[in-house]
């Protein structure tokens, strides 16, 4: 039989032993829980990733709904101030003539 400070230290090495491996348990899993909501969490890399791609797809949105409204408001300056444009709208939109002419509709 071993000598009382043997046993002493053989447990006093089995508790230190646990205590590593439970201090080691729990950093692996805060790593795990850590590394997990980096990628899936709602401030993670995949939904920033949806995000970005969003992002982009609102510029572009953006930046054709522009241009459709500098050429309505083109459009529209044109209808104010020139006569021409505003009768040729009126001619070939609404198939308006002047009194003393004919239209003649045939389909395309």
């Amino acid at each position: 039989m071993g000598s009382p400070v043997n046993l002493l230290r053989k447990q006093v090495v089995s508790e230190i032993r646990k205590r590593r491996l439970i201090f080691f348990t729990i950093i692996l899993l805060s790593f795990i829980y850590l590394l997990t909501s980096l990628i899936f969490g709602d401030m993670g890399i995949i939904r920033y990733r949806e995000l970005s791609k969003t992002k982009t797809h609102l510029k572009t949105q953006i930046e054709e709904i522009s241009k459709e409204n500098k050429q309505l408001r083109a459009q529209i300056t044109s209808l104010k101030e020139d006569p021409f444009y505003t009768e040729k709208h009126a001619r070939e939109d609404f198939g308006l003539a002047k009194p003393d002419e004919y239209i003649f509709q045939y389909d395309r």
